[in-house]
């Protein structure tokens, strides 16, 4: 019975290979996980009671953040930055009174896309409202909620606005 040696050079030139693959591999798997930012973030208009009516439209800077995971959001002036390119969903809700009419609108850079609102009514006490929307944004683009000129809400747990990164 004869037993042969394996071949070392066999060997090493196998391990070699194998080392090139699996620094490939590792290398990819680098690649990937750049490409995987995450975004989101859930704020609400706290302080204040009643907000509005203002003599200007406004920016809403929704001042309790409750989530903003990439730090996309900025509560001192109420906007959200895209920190990255892509697709993300936004959504905002208001509660507010009779006294006054209710309309918020979300913007994208300074076109506005959607909005909710409700007019003055001395017979419906209370009014709600919201919307909701997927947007593909490019690094940079900013999201943010106006009130119009003579609108209030309810600075509450009520008023929110928040968004995340789709894809």
């Amino acid at each position: 019975m004869s037993t042969s040696k394996p071949n070392m050079s066999d060997l090493g030139q196998s391990l070699y290979a194998m080392a090139e693959q699996l620094i490939a591999l590792e290398n990819r798997l680098k690649e990937l996980e750049k490409g995987k930012t995450e975004v989101a973030f859930g704020t609400m208009l706290e302080k204040g009671g009643v907000h509005g009516p203002f003599k200007t439209d406004v920016t809403l800077a929704y001042n309790k953040v409750l989530t903003n995971i990439g730090g996309a959001y900025d509560s001192s002036t109420g906007v959200f930055t895209a920190p990255v390119a892509g697709v993300y969903y936004f959504t905002f809700f208001y509660h507010a009174g009779l006294e006054h009419a209710s309309k918020l609108m979300l913007f994208k850079n300074s076109e506005m896309i959607v909005m909710t609102s409700d007019q003055k009514s001395r017979s419906d006490p209370v009014d709600t409202g919201g919307n909701a929307v997927v947007l593909q944004l490019q690094q940079a683009d900013k999201v943010y909620v106006r009130m119009p000129i003579n609108n209030h809400v309810w600075a509450a747990d009520h008023t929110t606005f928040s968004g995340f990164l789709l894809s």
